[in-house]
């Protein structure tokens, strides 16, 4: 059953809208982006306006209430720019709105979604570690109750949006791990509480315009209604679920990128001549195009299904993994076969595909690894087979 309230026809009307933005006000800024490594002023005010910073967030709390479905139609538009421009406004809709969402009390609600869907807050996911990245349960963070509060110690790594967030998700060890309970709670840790420490942004290979950055918590002492769900167990169950929804959007961002790159090479092939011939007409760089466009159709089509089997609860673990591996992988050939097709033009600042090539290299190794997605879907299918008997 959809978890949305937004109907085909607005829907479609929001899609084009998004569009028509990223296409004619985002793209033609990509290297003033990519430059001075910050989103403008006026596109974020933009984006906001547009309530780009809630689209995913239920509309009771001030969001526009879209599904995954839906999600996955504009992370492809998404896509077809700069990577940072969705970063800015990614985590409030996907993996830190959403444990709040679907594991946070009702004051817990009440209290963040609405200025997190407006991007009055930006909020930021607390999970990766310097010894535990795709898999959480690696976690040293710790959080020890004293009296009615909670007081978090440890270190978070490669944070986005860390350096302008208003509110931390937290993931932090209460317990150790026990044979079904892996003793991790989640908090809501404003960034101007005594003890959070911001260390400078990272310099980063591509993806200009995102900032991540550590983030330590030294004492940091917070209440015990700033415990995500008001109970700890709810933590683990928070972070595999924001993670496998997060999966679905990236692989769709991935196909959003993978469809710019194989556009901006068509066209360098089609216009671009060697002597009196256009390369175009080459068939070793139409074998290329080919190789493009079959793996953008094919991530598309897989996209759709699995946000499709994700929405009616069909498959929220297997086929997340799995879209994520594809389009993640796929991406990477692509932006290496559009340096390609350009030539030495490809390995050019400034060239779009120049920067897609060093952007999408992180998509595979955020929100889960290539690697953990194997082991993923390898291990959930074996285990299933063993489930029927």
């Amino acid at each position: 059953m959809s978890e949305t309230s937004v109907s085909a026809e607005d829907f479609e009307f929001i899609r084009k809208q998004v569009r028509t933005f990223i296409r004619s006000t985002v793209v033609p800024r990509e290297n003033e982006i990519m430059t001075t490594d910050r989103i403008p002023d006026d596109l974020r005010t933009a984006s906001a306006e547009m309530g780009l910073f809630g689209y995913a967030i239920p509309e009771e709390w001030g969001g526009l209430g879209l599904d995954l479905t839906q999600d996955v139609e504009l992370a492809m538009e998404f896509g077809y720019t700069t990577l940072s421009l969705r970063s800015m406004f990614g985590t409030n809709n996907g993996i830190a709105g959403q444990v709040l969402v679907g594991f946070g009390t009702d004051e817990q609600k009440q209290r963040w979604l609405e200025r997190i869907a407006s991007g009055e807050v930006v909020a930021s996911f607390a999970l990766t570690e310097p010894g535990a990245g795709s898999n959480p349960a690696g976690l040293r963070t710790r959080a020890r109750r004293d009296g009615g509060d909670w007081v978090i110690d440890g270190r978070k790594q490669y944070i986005t949006n860390a350096p302008i967030a208003d509110l931390f998700v937290v993931f932090a060890r209460t317990a150790e791990p026990q044979p079904g309970n892996p003793g991790i709670a989640v908090f809501l840790v404003p960034a101007d509480t005594a003890g959070v420490e911001v260390a400078p942004k990272d310099a980063k290979m591509g993806q200009e315009g995102a900032w991540t950055a550590d983030v330590a918590f030294d004492g940091v002492r917070v209440p015990a209604d700033a415990l995500v769900g008001g109970e700890e167990a709810a933590g683990y169950r928070a972070a595999m679920t924001s993670l496998a929804r997060g999966r679905v959007h990236i692989a769709a961002l991935a196909v959003g990128t993978a469809q710019r790159a194989l556009d901006e090479s068509v066209s360098h092939a089609a216009h671009t001549t060697q002597g009196s011939d256009r390369i175009g007409d080459f068939q070793l760089v139409q074998a290329m195009l080919a190789d493009m466009a079959t793996g953008v159709l094919a991530g598309r089509a897989m996209v759709r299904e699995t946000a499709r089997a994700y929405v009616s609860g069909e498959d929220r673990r297997i086929a997340p993994s799995a879209v994520k591996l594809f389009c993640t992988e796929m991406v990477g050939k692509v932006a290496d076969l559009a340096v390609q097709v350009h030539g030495g033009a490809g390995y050019m600042r400034e060239i779009p595909v120049e920067r897609i090539y060093r952007d999408v290299r992180l998509l595979r190794l955020y929100e889960g690894t290539s690697e953990i997605q194997r082991l993923i879907v390898g291990g959930g299918l074996v285990r299933a087979e063993l489930g029927k008997s």
